[in-house]
């Protein structure tokens, strides 16, 4: 993990990110009744699936760009794990979903329509339980089931939805630039419109509410989580006097919206669920990422197990240990991670961190081992996989990383930072096609088709006429030549 090198781009991108929710579905806090939140939801109008998946993919390739991204698959595979478990009993028409994972400590999420839910890594950090954390999650997934955006487009008679994505690809990269030419330019040409599809968001907020807690009790979770989580706001709101927190400066919350969804909440059977211990390793996980210095870390959670409560709670055991390692005492975190692990046999992300802390001393052979074990038993695991090719990559063993690498393409073809470090390891093992192929699906993704055009001729050129992967890749010149072709009418 990378600590954060610019508290000021985070803040611009919270708000960017938040703003851009408010022009597709709110994000996941409850707005007052003069709510400053768009609206979307119910089926048909004006805006189909397909324009809705374009939208989608316009602006996760914008996210892709611009905004900075946690990489850790610990963290992805929690969260992708979660929104799986909401999926189900949520009332979706595609269940195909893309999920961004902003690298930002501020409290947001947000929903875009084609099936995008984007999470700050800050919304760890203030949902204290599982509960409230799943709540957000359950609020945004509620918004999408309910096609918000296509019924507020629909009342403001508008076909021209791919102006959005323009909008907000512009707010995005004027976060991360630093720059305000993209938010000007929206508030030169779109001011009008935007106010009035901002107007009408309080009945889809409350819709997303009650959708949200029926999701939650349905998934098994406690739909007390969602007021908990709103009062947590509402304290953040009051602490933090005429500076409100960048969540709830674009989405006020009041404690009559609080009320409301707690007097719903209890109206659901009072079964108080237990959180998963997951939740909370990946919560300390993000505490070390987001803390000021490694040693700051260590000395909180230090702190932390000094309380006589605390002694045997794994979370803030294995939050030292994530601590000890970013500050580089690796014995002091393979120590922790060691005993964990005896407590806990098998677990995975005990038996991943122990595998990153090897990998930092260079005892590649210890955790291609420790991490080939995992894998025999949990195959196909994403965090397990991507370690077990940094293990390889550190080694030099660049066709064993390039192997488990091809795989993790097929499974998680849409998760840029695998085509990268496949790359990485076919350019290690001097298989010059295989470099091209991965740069180019990593170039589709970044929305650079021209770019993956000239890779694959690259790697066509090196290839006997005839060959099967030069049918493949001729196959994959078609398709390209294709989307070029569309973006030009």
């Amino acid at each position: 993990m990378t600590h954060s090198k610019n508290r000021r781009s985070r803040s611009r991108l919270s708000l960017a990110l938040s703003l851009a929710a408010s022009l597709l579905t709110t994000p996941a806090a409850l707005t007052a009744n003069n709510s400053t939140l768009p609206s979307i939801g119910g089926s048909g109008g004006l805006i189909s699936g397909q324009q809705e998946a374009d939208i989608g993919q316009q602006v996760m390739t914008s996210i892709r760009r611009s905004a900075p991204q946690i990489q850790d698959p610990l963290v992805y595979d929690y969260l992708s794990s979660m929104i799986y478990r909401l999926v189900p009993s949520a009332p979706l028409d595609d269940r195909n979903l893309s999920l961004a994972l902003i690298d930002s400590p501020a409290l947001n999420a947000f929903a875009v329509p084609g099936g995008i839910v984007g999470v700050n890594g800050g919304l760890f950090l203030n949902a204290a339980t599982e509960q409230q954390f799943a709540s957000v999650l359950a609020h945004e997934l509620a918004h999408l089931s309910q096609r918000h955006f296509a019924r507020r487009m629909q009342q403001q008679e508008t076909s021209a939805p791919l102006t959005l994505a323009g909008m907000i690809a512009g707010i995005v990269l004027s976060a991360v630039t630093q720059s305000d030419i993209g938010i000007a330019a929206i508030a030169g040409t779109q001011a009008i419109s935007m106010q009035n599809m901002l107007a009408y968001s309080r009945s889809h907020e409350q819709e997303a509410d009650r959708v949200g807690l029926d999701i939650l009790a349905s998934a098994g979770m406690d739909p007390r989580g969602m007021p908990e989580m709103f009062e947590i706001m509402m304290r953040q709101n009051r602490l933090q006097g005429n500076r409100l927190p960048e969540y709830l400066s674009t989405h006020p919350l009041t404690q009559s919206r609080v009320a409301d969804t707690r007097n719903r909440a209890e109206q659901y059977p009072d079964e108080r669920v237990r959180d998963g211990q997951e939740y909370h390793l990946v919560r300390s996980r993000l505490q070390v990422h987001y803390a000021q210095s490694p040693e700051i870390a260590i000395e909180t959670f230090e702190a932390y197990l000094n309380r006589d409560d605390a002694q045997r709670n794994d979370a803030i055991r294995y939050g030292l240990a994530v601590a000890y390692h970013e500050a580089r005492q690796y014995q002091k975190a393979e120590n922790i991670l060691r005993e964990l692990l005896e407590d806990n046999p098998g677990r995975i992300t005990f038996q991943v961190s122990l595998a990153e802390t090897q990998i930092s001393q260079q005892r590649f052979a210890e955790a291609r081992n420790l991490l080939q074990g995992a894998l025999s038993r949990n195959p196909g695991n994403y965090p397990i996989s991507m370690m077990l090719a940094s293990a390889e990559i550190g080694d030099g063993n660049g066709s064993a990383a390039a192997s488990v690498l091809r795989d993790m393409s097929r499974q998680y073809p849409h998760q840029e930072q695998v085509w990268l470090r496949l790359a990485e390891a076919e350019g290690m093992a001097r298989n010059i096609v295989g470099v091209h192929r991965a740069r180019a699906e990593y170039e589709v993704l970044m929305g650079d088709w021209r770019a993956a055009q000239r890779q694959l001729r690259q790697a066509q050129e090196l290839l006997p006429a005839g060959s099967t992967e030069r049918q493949v890749i001729n196959q994959r010149l078609g398709e390209i030549a294709s989307r070029l072709q569309e973006a030009r009418q």
